[in-house]
């Protein structure tokens, strides 16, 4: 059945058509038979992108983004890795990498095959990046892309941000969330400085018409019907 979850230690396994994916608390996916890790939303030098808006912010989030990664790929030791859409904030972010960061992301693609979805912050990839780019990639009867297509496709997608927010013990919390419904799972954005939509917006309703669970990053993944799920 699509859609259908069981628990498998601090992670979940969601099951989208003839896929098992495991959702990890970091807010990534693994498809495990396929050795296959996915990340949404990076969103490397968003930092130094608000600085020459004049808007400062600590400048470390693509290192702190990378380092993250790199703990995924250490725990599951992927053949390939999906960065699925807005992995750089904008078109020139790449060649402001600093070195460090550059030799750090090297380092991740060595020894597997690393693909770039494209996304609207980075609809082209520079070559220096790395890699292969696609708009899009399927495995199975599922198609993985950046923003989600009304095609009846089963698809795996990023680009919404999503966020949870609920009330436990007389107070709320809002976190990235997982947002995962028959047909469609809703990536949360990996990127150390990316914020999150709440999934009771409006924007959200055409994606989810039979109903949607949040999957709630935490010290574990914590499932979350509709019903409890609170408006900003």
């Amino acid at each position: 059945m699509d859609g259908e979850t069981s628990t498998a230690g601090a992670a979940q396994v969601l099951r989208l058509g003839r896929l098992d994916l495991v959702a990890d608390p970091a807010g990534a996916l693994f498809v495990a038979d396929q050795g296959l890790l996915v990340v949404a939303d990076l969103h490397l030098e968003k930092a130094s992108s608000f600085a020459s808006h004049g808007i400062f912010l600590p400048p470390y989030d693509t290192r702190a983004t990378l380092a993250a990664v790199a703990r995924l790929v250490a725990r599951y030791a992927p053949r390939a890795v999906v960065a699925l859409g807005d992995s750089f904030h904008d078109a020139d972010a790449h060649a402001r990498l600093d070195p460090r960061d550059r030799k750090a992301l090297a380092a991740l693609q060595r020894g597997r095959d690393w693909l770039w979805v494209t996304g609207n912050h980075d609809p082209r990839m520079p070559r220096t990046a790395g890699g292969e780019s696609a708009a899009e990639l399927r495995l199975a009867d599922v198609v993985l892309r950046h923003e989600p297509a009304e095609d009846g496709t089963a698809e795996i997608v990023g680009h919404m941000h999503p966020a949870a927010k609920v009330r436990l013990t007389g107070r709320s919390l809002r976190r990235r969330c997982f947002a995962v419904g028959a047909r469609r799972i809703v990536m949360p954005a990996f990127g150390a400085l990316t914020g999150g939509l709440n999934l009771r917006d409006a924007a959200f309703r055409p994606l989810f018409p039979q109903g949607v669970t949040a999957h709630v990053l935490g010290q574990r993944l914590y499932a979350i019907g509709w019903p409890l799920l609170l408006p900003d």
